[in-house]
């Protein structure tokens, strides 16, 4: 029995091994031409990058490796942190000129859709996104956790699982015949008072939502709302903002006009999304209360020149234009007066993948390189909450992309090809 009990202890000591495998640290060594330090807002010359498993280890000037070592060799590239885009709609299709458009897809087709969309959001290096809002509610947590679960190719995803807003407001779909029932996936974040708002809040809560998102005013794209009004109420974002405070979460604000920024802004919130129209006492309000603006400063071209060819409603097309260059000018100003901004496109107005191209933008509008490089890095990361992803340094997710030239010289070296790895895996 004795001899018997030693071999099953062996035998099960074998197995455990075996099952622990993964667990063995599998080392990887990556070799950067240049690397851009978020952190300290510098560029390092050939540097090695040390991954264990799906971490960053060891960050250091470049030695030769032990015998026999995996090595990445980006000896000729400028290697960043992963991108991160803090304003993405990564479920159903893109914006098209039909309101209605929503309601001929299934929820199936929707999801498949989005694991689609989210493959190529990963490919064009933005290996994080916060989602800020789906038609059908919680379609959104459904593909962050395929995800999570390596069922999806995408970026990690931070999700909202739809939008608080008011009857027939910014956030609901708009502009379809009165006896056409919306079901009722798109209504779950319909409120009428404070109270209504802090219990679907915590529904929300309750299922997983990593924040909420609130709309503060009207809306570009939905018929019959105009950018510049306030839609929920302040006493409605302070219950929603209270509730998701209590869980632990943050809420975001679509707000283009000023009134109803400012209201979410005492109201709470952590950011301020488009921030279209806003005036003077908003940003600095946002400045001294550390409110972070992420405008879309790209998306109003895509916009006037997609919509225009496509036909698009009217209405939309005029909203556009009174507030793209609007837009601009405000984020002009936020930068200058120190107001802190993250990196956020709207994707899914534009096709997925196309994120990079707001970084010219930034540019142009106001950011140095480092500055626009950092909005979508670990100042992202920041906004999110999270210390794990955001710069290239040890203990975060091995998550960072390659690229020809020097982004800090020239942006635009973002709007290219880009070799991508996430979690030390690179993305073929």
């Amino acid at each position: 029995m004795k001899g018997l009990f030693v071999k099953a202890s062996i035998a099960f000591a074998a197995a455990a091994f075996a099952l622990g495998g993964a667990a063995i640290a599998e080392t990887l060594y990556v070799r950067a031409g240049t690397l851009i330090d978020v952190g300290r807002g510098a560029a390092l010359k050939d540097q090695m990058i040390r991954i264990e498993n799906d971490r960053i280890a060891a960050v250091g000037p470049w030695t030769a490796p032990p015998d026999g070592a995996r090595v990445v060799d980006w000896s000729g590239k400028t290697v960043l942190p992963g991108l991160i885009d803090m304003h993405t709609h990564l479920v159903g299709d893109i914006q098209g000129a039909g309101l209605a458009d929503p309601l001929t897809y299934s929820e199936a087709e929707d999801a498949l859709i989005g694991a689609a969309n989210a493959r190529a959001t990963l490919r064009a290096g933005f290996t994080a996104v916060r989602d800020v809002g789906v038609w059908r509610a919680f379609t959104d947590l459904a593909l962050r956790d395929a995800i999570e679960k390596g069922l999806v190719e995408g970026p990690r995803m931070s999700a909202a699982g739809g939008y608080f807003t008011i009857p027939d407001g910014g956030g609901a779909l708009t502009g379809v015949a009165d006896d056409v029932a919306i079901p009722a996936d798109f209504t779950r974040g319909v409120v009428n008072g404070p109270e209504d708002a802090r219990m679907k809040a915590r529904i929300f809560l309750q299922r997983g939502v990593d924040f909420i998102k609130v709309i503060a005013t009207g809306a570009v794209l939905t018929v019959g709302t105009e950018p510049g009004r306030q839609e929920l109420s302040e006493e409605e974002m302070r219950a929603i903002v209270e509730e998701a405070n209590r869980y632990g979460r943050k809420v975001t604000a679509h707000a283009h006009g000023a009134e109803g920024a400012k209201a979410a802004i005492r109201a709470g919130v952590a950011s301020i999304e488009h921030g279209s129209i806003l005036d003077d006492e908003a940003l600095a309000m946002m400045k001294k209360r550390g409110v972070v603006l992420v405008a879309d400063i790209y998306n109003g071209d895509y916009i006037d020149e997609i919509g225009t060819r496509d036909r698009w409603p009217a209405e939309t097309l005029r909203k556009n234009r009174e507030t793209t260059d609007t837009q601009r000018e405000v984020f002009w100003k936020a930068v200058k007066m120190g107001v802190k901004i993250a990196y956020g496109t709207d994707a899914g107005v534009f096709p997925h993948g196309q994120n990079a191209r707001q970084f010219p933008y930034m540019v142009k509008y106001g950011m140095t390189p480092m500055a626009a490089i950092r909005a979508a890095t670990i100042d992202a990361a920041a906004l999110l909450g999270r210390n794990d992803i955001g710069s290239i340094a040890p203990g975060k997710f091995a998550d960072m992309i390659a690229v020809d030239g020097d982004p800090l010289a020239d942006i635009s070296a973002l709007t290219g090809e880009k070799v991508v790895m996430k979690g030390g895996g690179v993305v073929d």
